[in-house]
């Protein structure tokens, strides 16, 4: 997927889990006891985003990868001209 696309969605998907935390613990009048079935949901987010900062990464690690190549060539062509 392209960076720039991925890059935005990470932060987002933070701010709607927190979100989702603060209504849950609103609802519940508990500030620090979430029921069963939002916590497996908060894991669920937690193991997307941790996901999606893995694919970001390697994105980067792609994208630098494809620059370094990219430069080489040029300065190849410049030495050779």
């Amino acid at each position: 997927m392209d960076p720039a696309f991925l890059a935005p969605l990470i932060p987002i998907t933070a701010i709607l889990a927190f979100a989702a935390i603060k209504i849950v613990k609103l609802r519940t009048g508990s500030p620090g006891a979430l029921p069963a079935d939002a916590a497996e949901r908060l894991d669920a987010l937690e193991r997307k985003i941790d996901g999606m900062r893995q694919e970001l990464s390697e994105t980067h690690e792609r994208l630098d990868f494809a620059e370094r190549l990219l430069s080489q060539a040029r300065e190849t062509r410049r030495i050779d001209s």
